[in-house]
């Protein structure tokens, strides 16, 4: 009762937008429910389709399968590759084996595929900034086998070696926090004054506005809670920018991952969600502090997402 009195000094919450789903998450999840409709369940899905465990919980009650590798589809099952995209590896074993596949790669992700053939194809050095053991790194990576090379940080730029320093290109992950690719990228640029990189930003546009609101809201709040779960790269890219700039923030899967004990004392919480969050999360978090005493919700708008992918050709309509 006492973590529960400590509470009581919260007077608001406000409410990051954009936040919770992107486009292509949205197309991501259509993707596994239309199959089972369509073809319906067990589906076979390689990794988990988006990084959050409700989504994954709820698709694998409608029957969704959610398997590491290929070897654990049987012959014959449709399968569906997730939204962080698989290496041409993948692709060959699928086609190889006959499975039907349906591809759900967020056209983002697809982007910087392409681009990194291209690079390669040129016979560019390519300079991948992102995290070892995410699937879309790994995907990337695939794509040119060893013509790819992943830069974590600014000191893994100022060690990594090329063949030729005036044919070097870069990509970005498409989740990574602004701040943390601006760093990695004055140390490449420094080192390497000829290196080029893709015409458009490779970070997503859902990332890159999530952050941008989150700082917004971050300016004015004592505290924030980020809805997402752990294995969420864009999801824990909020909670360090959160923090970058001074504000407390904590990364909750629900609201039941709210510890109380981090209300005591706070007027303004500032709430907002990863990507791959669905929004009722949020309504959730939002009524549970309404309940320990907020009296207004408010929510600050830094831009507005109209962004809608079409679905992969095996799921249009025939």
């Amino acid at each position: 009762m006492a973590e529960w009195a400590g509470a009581t000094s919260l007077e608001q919450v406000v409410l990051a937008a954009p936040r919770s789903f992107c486009a292509g998450v949205e197309r991501a999840i259509t993707v596994v429910e239309q199959a089972l409709d369509r073809h319906g369940p067990p589906v076979y899905v390689r990794k988990q389709i988006v990084h959050n465990t409700h989504v994954i919980d709820d698709l694998s009650r409608r029957g969704a399968v959610f398997v590491d590798e290929l070897t654990e589809v049987p012959d014959g099952a449709v399968t569906v590759f997730s939204a962080h995209g698989v290496s041409a590896e993948v692709r060959r074993t699928a086609a190889a084996r006959g499975l039907p596949v349906i591809d759900a790669t967020c056209p983002l992700v697809t982007k910087v595929h392409n681009e990194a053939r291209r690079y390669a194809g040129q016979g560019r050095t390519v300079l991948l900034i992102g995290h070892a053991g995410h699937e879309e790194t790994e995907g990337t990576l695939g794509e040119v086998p060893g013509r790819v090379t992943l830069v974590q940080s600014p000191g893994e730029a100022e060690r990594v070696e090329v063949v030729d320093p005036e044919r070097v290109s870069y990509l970005v992950q498409t989740t990574l926090a602004v701040d943390e690719v601006s760093g990695v990228l004055d140390v490449l640029r420094r080192r390497f004054p000829a290196l080029t990189g893709p015409s458009s930003d490779d970070i997503c546009y859902a990332t890159t506005n999530r952050q941008v609101a989150l700082r917004a809201i971050a300016a004015e709040a004592d505290l924030v809670l980020v809805l997402g779960s752990a294995n969420s790269s864009n999801s824990l890219r909020l909670v360090e920018v959160a923090r970058r700039a001074g504000t407390p923030a904590h990364l909750v899967d629900d609201v039941r991952a709210v510890d109380l004990r981090w209300l005591a004392g706070i007027r303004t919480v500032g709430v907002t969600a990863g990507a791959s969050a669905p929004p009722y999360l949020v309504d959730q978090t939002v009524a549970a502090l309404v309940g320990l005493g907020a009296r207004a919700v408010r929510e600050r708008t830094t831009s507005t997402e109209e962004v809608h992918f079409t679905l992969p050709k095996e799921k249009r309509p025939r």
